[in-house]
């Protein structure tokens, strides 16, 4: 009777969600997209895109794109993929990091760029709902000027209503493993989701999905403490001397992310280290800085919580700046600016017209000018609380990202103080070292991607597919 507890708590409430089923049917528009301008031939995968209304009067409208599982999309996890940002698009995870498709890297001659097929896709054994949150981010809109008031909390709480909307209306995939994922400010948001989700699970409010656990990659975790580890990064990066790094230590005594404005010392050597990183790429240290291929030209606003400082999109162009150049990461991001603005993609992708006027990979104005209220400053104890009650993590850095440096994961997964189940080891992929791990009693992986940046599937596709492949079929890396 016990394990069947869920069950009867589900059956209790289920004339109601019978009732309100065909209303969301009616919130809930899917479209199923089989060719796409750029790829030459159909796809070679299932594609689904469509909005889900949530909010007061669904006045929010989240779209998404769905890909099913190459191999068993029956029995294969449901992965809910969230882009960082805040603000950067499903698209962006899509075809830069995880999905199967990714641009043809050619010089821009006016024409749409080209999409090819990416064979180290995340969707080779799971399926993915990528989803544009919040509202402003990608094709999702706000009916009215209300909707667009939004912050941490209620962008969890219209991912949980768009989850249970979306669950409802694939009955199919309600049985299948599901894992929350995403990477970068994702790391503020998720760990607070799957505790929503794992509360409506037992409260019977939501499908009583088979919810397993949660990925987290280059996540930004305590705000107040990730910048104290950009200098210790730095440091065994050879970006600054011993000197230098010693100096820092004694002055600032190990606080750099709120300096006391009296500590003119410190003030003053701080000053000498953020001279020598000046011209580095913090999203990864060995890539060229460049400029950002932003929609229109914006003056850098740097403010504390906003993941600018968890990207390598900091450097904004101006009219009389170039375009980033092929060989820059960036891009790669300025031809999905070409590519999802053109007319017969956004019809392809059963966009509805009018709901948004130019696409942005990144919205600027959710993450510069105070439109988003950060209330979360530190998801420590969402995992503390995730992993007494059993669930899986996988967390992964780049250990080339000095925005959201490895050394500050580290330290807040040796806070929870779990014992170590498997210590420091390398992870092979071809015979190569593809990074490093460690797993935990509380059933947490931490990995290192070896050579990546922020975020790591954009440098290495084949190393972070092989990760996840191996986590998600609970094999050891």
């Amino acid at each position: 009777m016990e394990k069947l507890r869920p069950y009867f708590i589900w059956h209790n409430r289920h004339i109601l969600l019978l009732l309100q089923l065909l209303l969301i049917e009616l919130q809930v528009s899917a479209f199923a997209v089989k060719y796409l301008p750029g790829f030459q031939g159909p796809l070679p995968f299932h594609l689904e895109t469509g909005y889900v209304g949530v909010g007061e009067s669904e006045n929010v409208q989240l779209f998404y794109y769905f890909v099913k599982s190459e191999r068993n999309p029956e029995e294969d996890p449901v992965v809910l993929w969230l882009t960082g940002g805040p603000g950067c698009s499903a698209w962006s995870g899509l075809v830069y990091e995880i999905g199967p498709l990714n641009y043809k890297i050619e010089q821009y001659n006016g024409s749409l760029p080209s999409l090819v097929f990416n064979h180290y896709s995340w969707t080779k054994v799971s399926n993915i709902i990528f989803v544009d949150s919040p509202v402003g981010t990608g094709f999702s809109y706000a009916k009215t000027s209300l909707g667009y008031e939004l912050g941490d909390f209620s962008q969890g709480h219209h991912l949980l209503q768009f989850f249970r909307k979306w669950l409802i209306n694939h009955a199919e995939f309600i049985s299948n493993p599901v894992y929350i994922a995403g990477d970068s400010y994702s790391g503020i948001i998720i760990p607070p989701l799957v505790q929503q989700i794992s509360n409506g699970i037992k409260e019977g409010t939501i499908p009583p999905i088979d919810l397993k656990g949660y990925i987290l990659g280059n996540p930004g975790t305590d705000q107040s403490s990730n910048g104290n580890y950009k200098i210790p990064f730095a440091h065994g990066m050879a970006l600054i001397s011993d000197e230098l790094y010693k100096s820092l230590e004694k002055s600032c005594r190990g606080e750099y992310t709120d300096i006391d404005p009296n500590n003119t010392a410190c003030l003053k050597v701080f000053q000498v280290y953020q001279k020598c990183i000046s011209g580095v790429n913090d999203g990864h240290i060995l890539e060229p800085l460049c400029t950002f291929a932003s929609p229109k030209p914006q003056n850098l606003i740097t403010e504390r919580r906003s993941l600018n400082q968890y990207s390598t999109e900091v450097f904004l162009y101006s009219d009389d700046e170039p375009l980033p150049q092929i060989g820059c990461r960036n891009y790669d991001h300025l031809l999905s600016r070409y590519w999802v603005n053109d007319y017969h993609v956004r019809k392809a992708l059963g966009t509805r017209k009018g709901s948004i006027k130019e696409w942005h990979r990144c919205n600027e104005d959710i993450r510069h000018f105070r439109k988003y209220k950060s209330e979360v400053f530190n998801t420590v104890q969402y995992h503390v609380n995730l992993s007494a009650q059993g669930y899986r993590s996988l967390i992964y850095s780049g250990d080339h990202d000095m925005s959201v440096p490895y050394l500050a994961t580290q330290a807040w997964i040796k806070s929870l103080n779990y014992s170590t189940v498997d210590d420091w080891r390398p992870w092979i992929v071809q015979g190569q070292v593809g990074g490093y791990t460690m797993s935990y009693s509380n059933r947490m992986t931490f990995a290192t991607v070896k050579g990546a940046g922020h975020t790591a599937p954009q440098y290495k596709p084949k190393e972070c597919f092989a990760m996840f492949e191996r986590w998600i079929d609970r094999k050891s890396l």
